[in-house]
């Protein structure tokens, strides 16, 4: 009986709400109770039969392209390292506005210059209602560092974060944006290193980001290689998404990966990371994914490597940072359905994310 009450408080939280309550629900209840395997295939059950009520409701005709913060730059702005070319839609969809153009943003800290640009995509011929958002990102102009959470995901090994950009970033008025990072520990031990520090010890066969003293970065399949000196950070997550242009995540090792974590099916609201050819950082963020759907999404925008990161409606995130001076800055998500991280990526914050940041 106690445990029925447990699953129909859960179940309303999720359903009612969708917000931190139900993540918070989950995570410190739920899951000692019940266990991870039985939370995860209850979340299956609950995503899976919303996108499938979606999915029988659908009607292209009442589709809403994403809703976007006031990031339009001047028709003067040039944009010399950006790949703007429109991305082809797939299928047979009712052309959404924008769908598929590149929209240089507005960031005070470049003036009159193009170094981010942000788009959609539809990568589920059968999901006319799966849209995915992609920022990309010129990083010859800035570059990316990562931070281990507060708690996680080294905090139950006794390896706890900062949780925050570092301070001289932050007063120097350098962020342009952050981002959420990787699964919790008990959701596959995935490793993490920054500054010399090991936060979980790596694992062979995963999607891995290494970033560089230099401000360069890249994504790889980890099978214990040499990375190379001058790392400042390592962060893993599941099976590699794209790996030299090819969808990584249908390939059969990587097949069985992804059944062990128990994701590979789920319909839900997942974000990857990308590279480009000429070394553009790829961000993408959408609702009703599976790892397939996200690989796609990041291959259509021009991926060559990249690796999921987050996944579900309380961990999403991308927030666009325009410092105002002394340290302060003025901020807002990337779409007003994804959750506000700005003061939690400034003061502390559980997890781990990634940030960008100006040379």
């Amino acid at each position: 009986m106690i445990l029925l009450v447990v699953l129909i408080i859960g179940a309303v939280l999720f359903i009612k709400f969708d917000t931190s309550a139900a993540a918070e629900f989950t995570d410190n209840v739920l899951r000692p109770i019940l266990g991870a395997n039985t939370v995860i295939f209850l979340e299956k059950i609950f995503f899976n039969t919303t996108d499938k009520i979606q999915q029988i409701g659908s009607n292209e005709n009442n589709i809403q392209a994403p809703q976007f913060g006031d990031f339009s730059q001047e028709e003067n702005t040039t944009a010399n390292n950006l790949e703007t070319t429109p991305i082809p839609m797939m299928g047979s969809f009712k052309k959404l506005e924008n769908e598929g153009a590149w929209k240089i943003m507005k960031l005070s800290a470049f003036p009159n210059e193009g170094v981010m640009a942000y788009t959609f995509v539809r990568p589920d011929k059968d999901r006319p209602y799966s849209i995915v958002t992609i920022v990309q990102l010129d990083m010859s102009k800035m570059s990316l560092g990562a931070v281990a959470g507060i708690k996680e995901p080294g905090g139950k090994l006794g390896n706890s974060g900062p949780g925050m950009v570092p301070k001289e970033i932050v007063k120097n008025n350098q962020l342009v944006a952050a981002f959420d990072g990787g699964f919790q520990y008990r959701d596959g031990e995935y490793g993490m290193m920054v500054d010399g520090k090991t936060y979980v010890p790596l694992q062979n066969d995963l999607g891995t980001v290494v970033g560089y003293k230099n401000g360069d970065f890249k994504i790889i399949d980890y099978t214990g290689q040499d990375l190379g000196g001058e790392v400042t950070f390592i962060r893993q997550n599941c099976p590699i998404l794209i790996e030299n242009g090819q969808l990584g995540v249908e390939d059969v090792k990587n097949k069985k990966l992804w059944g062990r974590t128990f994701t590979s099916g789920i319909y839900t609201w997942r974000t990857g990371m990308g590279m480009t050819e000429n070394g553009n950082l790829l961000f993408a963020v959408g609702n009703n994914l599976t790892p397939t759907t996200l690989a796609i999404a990041l291959r259509m925008a021009g991926a060559d490597d990249a690796i999921q990161l987050d996944i579900n409606p309380n961990w999403v995130r991308f927030n666009i940072f325009n410092p105002l001076g002394n340290g302060k800055y003025d901020s807002k998500p990337l779409t007003r359905d994804l959750k506000n991280g700005a003061t939690a990526y400034l003061t502390g914050y559980a997890k781990d994310f990634f940030y960008i940041y100006k040379k």
